[in-house]
């Protein structure tokens, strides 16, 4: 369930503002997330003029079936890594019209993390199209909700960092 708190809706607001002044659109592909960023964003009224569209790619089958993901790529890194977020990224700007793109891929827990990949470990990629992709690794704490929602405020601020630079 998405809580959306006043900071987050103000910083998708702000961004949905600055991303309109340029002419550009948003897509975002999540994975730990479920789909809370979409959300969030389309929470604010107006968002479809710079919003494209969200995939929430939660198995590795859809990782690869529905972003090219290589399977290779998973297999080597897992799906928690810089390699996956970047690829993602790249499979957003292959499969929308999307000018800013995020990539979310994390452990939210309860269970499900490792020694190299504890709870609370997400991987986060940005990019803007024909330009490198940044990625940004994080050691969340919480639960699961409080995981999740700490990528989406990340993401929202990254996101806004990206496109002022």
């Amino acid at each position: 369930m998405v809580v959306l708190d006043k900071t987050v809706f103000d910083l998708a607001e702000r961004l949905g503002e600055q991303l309109v002044t340029r002419g550009w659109f948003l897509a975002a592909a999540e994975s730990c997330t479920g789909g809370e960023l979409a959300a969030c964003i389309t929470d604010v009224p107006g968002s479809s003029a710079w919003f494209d569209v969200g995939f929430v790619v939660y198995s590795n089958a859809a990782k690869q079936r529905t972003l090219g993901v290589p399977e290779a790529v998973i297999a080597q890194h897992g799906a928690v890594s810089q390699a996956v977020v970047e690829a993602l990224v790249r499979g957003i700007f292959v499969n929308s019209e999307a000018d800013v793109a995020v990539s979310i891929s994390g452990v939210a827990g309860p269970s499900g993390g490792s020694l190299d990949k504890p709870v609370g470990t997400v991987w986060l990629a940005f990019g803007l199209r024909h330009e490198p992709v940044e990625t940004l690794l994080c050691h969340f704490s919480g639960d699961r909700a409080s995981v999740r929602q700490q990528a989406v405020r990340v993401s929202l601020m990254r996101l806004m960092r990206l496109i002022s630079d």
